[in-house]
């Protein structure tokens, strides 16, 4: 019998965590195409502070199918999930979020096409109930990444999907201290199949995205993928430069010709100095975004730190 692992991240999720791991066992009992595989649901948490803990364990402590793993801290959003994938021992594992937003089911389609053969499936938000200024600005930024990386990235896709243990070995090779699974998919991936789904709102319970974790997300890619950020400070570098040699030859000419009109130039020398400086500074941040990203990866800390687990089976 093949065994499915549903992973589940979770941070201050005590309001979702009891209905999300109700919504997996029911549709794995009751739907007919996954009645003949074996399951589990193994939550990773992050470090909650709300009481999650809590119930995860009460969860725990009455169902031997669901298993959870403690973070000693709270290690991000990016590398809790990731770790979490790595612990998984089955045949193929789907990555769920615990506020509802990723519908449940979907699985049963998920699944369907693994069996057709994908090694990925991924969900694609086509639609979201999230404000559309938010929707719009995601939409950008991924025609951005899209435009200017290395590798073919995924729009809209956020974790959301099934992969098969193919990939999880290849996730497991792969020691990387940032990773940035949705460039991971895209980069190393087989081929695979997009399930276009509309995001649901959260169940209950608020979210913990913000402007600074987008931001981290949006430099995470940047800094992986791309090389924007130092072409496009080496290309502002030659125009600055071009730009002032060019209001320097001006200068020197009005000053030779028309002496009493060189007051009119102290203002766009102003101008000039403040905006070089402004580019200056906006481009030693971006080009330090790269340097963080590499010291990182060069220090190769772990993942996570885990405090402990629940209904794991104990290894020799």
């Amino acid at each position: 019998m093949k065994k499915i692992t549903v992973m589940i991240p979770c941070y201050n999720e005590v309001e979702n965590v009891e209905a999300i791991s109700q919504a997996v066992i029911d549709i794995f009992e009751q739907d007919e195409t996954l009645k003949k595989y074996a399951f589990d649901i193994q939550f990773i948490d992050n470090c909650s502070v709300d009481g999650t803990r809590d119930k995860l364990e009460e969860i725990c402590a009455r169902e031997k199918r669901v298993k959870a793993i403690f973070n000693v801290k709270n290690f991000g959003q990016f590398n809790s999930p990731f770790y979490g994938m790595l612990q998984a021992e089955c045949d193929a594992l789907v990555l769920l979020c615990a506020d509802f937003q990723d519908p449940v089911e979907l699985i049963p389609t998920f699944v369907k096409e693994w069996e057709n053969g994908y090694k990925i499936v991924c969900g694609i938000k086509s639609q979201s109930m999230e404000s559309k200024f938010v929707y719009n600005l995601r939409t950008m930024y991924y025609k951005l990444i899209k435009k200017f990386s290395t590798v073919d990235q995924i729009e809209h896709f956020t974790g959301f999907g099934l992969y098969d243990n193919d990939f999880l070995n290849i996730l497991r090779r792969l020691d990387d201290p940032t990773p940035f699974l949705r460039g991971i998919v895209a980069e190393y991936g087989y081929k695979r199949k997009d399930i276009k789904y509309c995001q649901a709102e959260r169940r209950a319970g608020k979210t913990h995205n913000n402007w600074v974790s987008l931001f981290d997300g949006a430099m995470l890619s940047a800094t992986s993928y791309t090389r924007v950020g130092v072409r496009l400070a080496v290309c502002a570098g030659f125009a600055l430069t071009c730009f002032n040699l060019l209001l320097a030859l001006a200068y020197i000419i009005v000053a030779i010709c028309v002496p009493a009109a060189w007051n009119i130039w102290v203002i766009p020398i102003l101008i000039a100095i403040f905006l070089v400086g402004s580019v200056l500074m906006f481009f030693t941040g971006f080009v330090g975004e790269y340097v963080i990203s590499v010291s990182k990866r060069v220090t190769n800390r772990p993942l996570v730190v885990e405090e402990r687990r629940l209904n794991w089976e104990k290894k020799d």
